[in-house]
């Protein structure tokens, strides 16, 4: 048996969150960055509803200054290797 990652999306939103809330930044500043006319997308990564996308997690590492391996949260599921 190996473990295969996964991406826990509730766990990265915390992430998103704690990092935004550490940064002094509000959800509205966020959507600011990255030009989004509305702050569901913000919400819905926060939330665990969705993931933002490759370029905008790059985004999102410089603006907190981490990697992006701190913001993405994998866990691993145990499945037969076949």
């Amino acid at each position: 048996m190996m473990g295969i990652p996964y991406i826990n999306t509730v766990a990265t939103g915390q992430n998103i969150d704690h990092l935004r809330i550490e940064a002094g930044m509000s959800v509205k500043d966020m959507q600011a960055v990255f030009g989004f006319a509305t702050p569901q997308a913000i919400y819905k990564w926060i939330h665990g509803t969705s993931m933002p996308t490759i370029d905008n997690l790059v985004i999102l590492a410089a603006m907190f200054d981490v990697t992006m391996d701190e913001i993405v949260a994998v866990d691993n599921v145990m499945s037969k290797c076949v």
